[in-house]
């Protein structure tokens, strides 16, 4: 036992440290190549309509300085810690560090590919926006080119789970398996494009970041106690990853973590979700996700179904609770007291039911 607990902390603590220490060089990159969005929100010739409290609760000074690829530092971090401790098994072999390796084609394959797969779309998209044509308003990738392409990596996944690995079934708290045949598939992908619908949450500094490590880390917590060291170790990495970029990131933020960071991690945490058999706790373990996102729909059928009338001062959530005179720090601070709640939450009932 007290093996399989080093092999999760060890990996976890390296990424925290590879993080720290690559940082300062991937900050000097982003300032010293201007890689921050150039149309901004605030501009009132891109966005006529814009409301007073939008402007309020968005600087648009701070936003147009600030990278917005930060997310890179994150998976780069991931992928250092496996490399460092694949060669490190190569170099010294021996037992001790054979064991620290997480990279396995029964657990980690999939949710490697997914995180680096996804991460590169943001990181195109995020770059459409830094280096689109000026004289222009450029806002990255289409809407639906997104969707699009978020759910061609959702059906590789689901292809996997359901020809692969025989994967035809969700498990329900307390009631069971319960199949679904080919209904799998489009169920799979649904929940990829809901939880990467959950990304828009990366609207204030640190606000993210610190979900997203709960949310990790709960998943951590359940794949070790479902004997699957594998997940657990790169779930735990990826945390250890996050905090390193939380590190750099407590208001105010250094950089955004941008698309490359929300895209990546949004649609990975499906994937160990799905892979942990715990898919139906993911909206109580994410749920500062969810919530953001029905805000941000909720917000928008309003507006389409009542002649314009709003749910929400501003759409999505965190931008409301500023918008009636929240500190962002508070909003902030709240979201993760409530995010490790329901982690917690989503922890219990994965292990008694």
């Amino acid at each position: 036992m007290i093996t399989s607990i080093l092999k999760v902390f060890i990996p976890a603590t390296i990424a925290f440290f590879i993080g720290i220490i690559i940082t300062p060089f991937f900050s000097h990159f982003f300032y010293r190549h201007r890689l921050w969005k150039r149309s901004l929100r605030s501009d009132t010739v891109a966005n006529p309509g814009m409301s007073a409290e939008f402007n309020i609760i968005h600087n648009a000074k701070a936003e147009g300085n600030t990278p917005r690829v930060g997310g890179v530092i994150i998976w780069v971090s991931v992928l250092l810690t496996a490399l460092v401790i694949y060669l490190a098994a190569i170099i010294f072999p021996g037992e001790a560090t054979s064991r620290l390796n997480f990279l396995s084609r029964s657990q980690t394959l999939l949710p490697f590919f997914t995180l680096i797969a996804a991460s590169l779309l943001g990181l195109l998209d995020d770059l459409l926006q830094i280096f689109g044509n000026k004289n222009s308003i450029v806002d990255g990738l289409s809407r639906r080119n997104r969707v699009l392409a978020v759910a061609l990596i959702g059906a590789v996944g689901a292809w996997w789970f359901f020809v692969k690995l025989g994967v035809a079934s969700v498990v329900v708290p307390f009631v069971g398996s319960v199949a679904l045949g080919w209904l799998f598939v489009p169920f799979f992908i649904l929940v990829v494009l809901a939880t990467f619908s959950g990304s828009i949450i990366d609207g204030i500094d640190g606000l993210a970041a610190g979900v997203l490590a709960s949310s990790f880390a709960a998943y951590a917590t359940i794949a070790y106690f479902q004997h699957q060291i594998d997940i657990a170790v790169f779930c735990a990495v990826i945390t250890g990853s996050i905090l390193a970029f939380l590190w750099f990131n407590v208001p105010p933020a250094r950089f955004y973590m941008g698309e490359t960071g929300m895209v990546g991690l949004t649609i990975t945490l499906a994937i160990v979700a799905f892979l942990t058999d715990t898919v139906l706790l993911l909206p109580i373990i994410a749920l500062p996700l969810v919530i953001t996102s029905l805000s941000a729909i909720l917000q928008r059928l309003s507006k389409k179904l009542c002649n314009g009338k709003k749910i929400f001062k501003v759409a999505p959530i965190h931008h409301h609770f500023q918008a009636i005179g929240w500190p962002s720090y508070k909003v902030t601070m709240r979201a993760w007291i409530i995010s490790v709640i329901f982690a917690v939450i989503g922890v219990i009932l994965a292990l008694i039911s």
